[in-house]
């Protein structure tokens, strides 16, 4: 569920940065960039430890947009060792589910996740995470 609630003013230079921030990183708006910046830092204050997790990694991306399928691939190669294994499913002609079931240390696991959720084009992503040590 969406609620606005209220306006957020920032000061030029920081609205400069977010600017750059979004268009670096892909994502359609402001918005987008700021709530996926919020999420990420609750994510990371729950999970910066040395903890071994377990758990997984769903993004939702239409596939008829260029590149992201060989984004996805080029971003998982960096991260062999944590993935355990990586599924598509293509649920129509336009949308694909990604899985990658992953373990590791929790903070790889965030950034693994961020990474690949931050890929322009990316409708949804989320990390999924449990304890496994």
């Amino acid at each position: 569920m969406s609620l606005k609630r209220f306006g957020v003013s920032l000061e030029g230079e920081l609205l400069d940065e977010l600017d750059r921030y979004v268009d670096a990183n892909g994502f359609a708006n402001r918005s987008q960039a700021i709530r996926f910046l919020v999420e990420k830092n609750v994510a990371e204050q729950k999970w910066q430890c040395g903890h071994i997790v377990a758990g997984t990694v769903i993004i939702m991306y239409n596939q008829t947009k260029r590149k992201i399928t060989s984004k996805i691939a080029a971003i998982q190669q960096n991260y062999q060792d944590v993935i355990l294994s990586s599924s598509q499913y293509y649920l129509n002609e336009q949308f694909c589910l990604h899985i990658a079931t992953v373990t590791g240390e929790a903070f790889r696991l965030t950034e693994l996740s961020d990474k690949l959720i931050s890929i322009k084009g990316i409708k949804h992503g989320k990390l999924v995470m449990s304890r496994a040590d």
